[in-house]
């Protein structure tokens, strides 16, 4: 996670209602996946705890080896404002847009 994305989750995961943040990935695209952040109130069974500077979030394990080596960022700009995901491992660019994206 850059500063940014961290100082960001934390922003969100202050609340009065303690929660976690999970990511996930779906099927979506001609590239295969979308990334996913859902507040879950406890981790699943087998969700991977990941923490950096004191923000906490959780990993589906399905979504681990997808996501193994990815930096996660916090990007603005005039039009949007999203979490964006670089990752390494991924040889095959999206033409559809659909893909990589997070919602």
């Amino acid at each position: 996670m850059t500063p940014t994305a961290v100082q960001r989750l934390r922003g969100l995961l202050h609340s009065p209602t303690p929660q976690l943040i999970r990511i996930s990935v779906r099927n979506k695209g001609c590239a295969g996946l979308s990334y996913h952040l859902d507040y879950v109130d406890k981790p699943g069974k087998f969700d991977e705890a990941v923490t950096q500077d004191g923000v906490k979030v959780l990993i589906d394990s399905k979504a681990l080896f997808s996501i193994i080596g990815s930096e996660m960022d916090w990007k603005e700009d005039s039009l949007s404002s999203k979490f964006v995901f670089n990752n390494p491992n991924i040889k095959d660019a999206c033409g559809c847009g659909e893909s990589f994206t997070v919602t």
